[in-house]
């Protein structure tokens, strides 16, 4: 008879779009993706296509980009939470001349954030 395989704890969508934000200030790579699923997928509507798809091609954006920028950092404004989603409204600072925002829909499934839906202002 096998061992079933350890369970991680399982956090709430509340929890995982949290510690996602808290590790994405920290700059802390490893605990920001171990919020995500290995299937995960990012989203730019209205593109029709997921601009990122799966753990390796989302680790490798995240470490090129916000993580290698030491004065990136995000805050939450406004806060939705619904059954297996999170809606936040976000204001980013240090990517540009001025703060930026965004909403930002976080879907989870099975205790880890599975797709990723960001929404800027129309150019």
């Amino acid at each position: 008879m096998s061992a079933a395989p350890p369970s991680r704890p399982t956090r709430s969508p509340t929890e995982l779009a949290q510690a996602q934000l808290d590790a994405y200030n920290r700059k802390d790579l490893e605990a920001f993706c171990a919020c995500y699923s290995e299937d995960v997928k990012v989203w730019h509507p209205p593109e029709p296509e997921p601009r990122l798809s799966g753990m390796r091609a989302f680790r490798a954006r995240y470490a090129a980009g916000p993580f290698a920028q030491p004065a990136v950092r995000a805050e939450v404004s406004q806060r939705l939470v619904l059954p297996e989603m999170v809606v936040d409204h976000e204001v980013v600072h240090g990517r540009a001349d001025g703060p930026s925002e965004l909403a930002v829909v976080y879907r989870c499934r099975e205790g880890l954030i599975a797709e990723v839906f960001f929404f800027t202002r129309p150019a």
